[in-house]
């Protein structure tokens, strides 16, 4: 195999470990149910294949695997809303980081909703199109265009999602792992990204902006949280 050959082949074998790394982590990152807790058997034999090639994608995994198989659903409910609903720098929802509960965000929300629609990916009434879990799934399970557009989005996002894990970091969190790991699938943090970052980190999300009507519908506009 030559050396073009060999180059080829292990962008494929990223493509396709990132693609796992994206759908296992959509799911770590929704609200826990009775049906993630029974199908942690089967996440954890998905990550496996991982093996040490990927072993800095696989063991953050592991590490989240380890923690829900180790509690109660009761348990891991209100470890949820602790984590993720009660800390703003600990959203979900990627354009909250961004443009906190303000008018720009509507417009914002907007977009993720249009790039869904253009792959044919429909979300459930109740879905917001960017919470986290949503757009590595509509990533993970799409056609290539598709995973291109969640790629997008996620860069686009990119200063929210390192804060996400950062927060999640500093809090001990075991859901960190997974963010940890899609932070591994993106490029590495250079120049502007870089500085965004750490304004966001220092600043947190902005203020709500008061007496101002979104531009999107009300239910485009929620409070942070989990996806439930």
């Amino acid at each position: 195999m030559n050396r073009v050959a060999r180059r080829q082949a292990a962008q494929r074998a990223a493509t396709r470990d990132h693609a796992v790394v994206h759908r296992v982590a959509a799911l770590l990152l929704d609200y826990p149910t009775a049906d993630l807790l029974e199908s942690l058997p089967r996440l954890r034999a998905v990550v496996r294949v991982l093996g040490d090639r990927s072993a800095h994608l696989r063991v953050p995994l592991e590490g989240v695997l380890d923690h829900l198989e180790q509690h109660a659903l009761t348990e891991l409910e209100a470890e949820y809303v602790r984590t993720f609903d009660l800390a703003r720098r600990r959203s979900l929802y990627l354009t909250y980081y961004a443009y906190g509960d303000t008018r720009k965000r509507g417009v914002a929300l907007v977009e993720f909703k249009q790039a869904f629609s253009a792959a044919g990916f429909e979300l459930a009434a109740d879905e917001l199109p960017d919470h986290l879990a949503v757009v590595l799934e509509f990533g993970a399970t799409g056609d290539a265009a598709a995973q291109e557009s969640a790629l997008r989005l996620l860069l686009a996002h990119r200063a929210g999602l390192e804060v996400l894990r950062l927060a999640l970091q500093d809090a001990g969190s075991p859901y960190a792992g997974a963010v940890v790991a899609v932070c591994a699938t993106l490029p590495p943090l250079a120049g502007p990204d870089r500085e965004a970052v750490a304004r966001l980190a220092a600043q947190g999300p902005p203020g709500e902006e008061v007496g101002l009507e979104p531009f999107a519908p009300p239910s485009y506009m929620p409070t942070t949280g989990a996806r439930r």
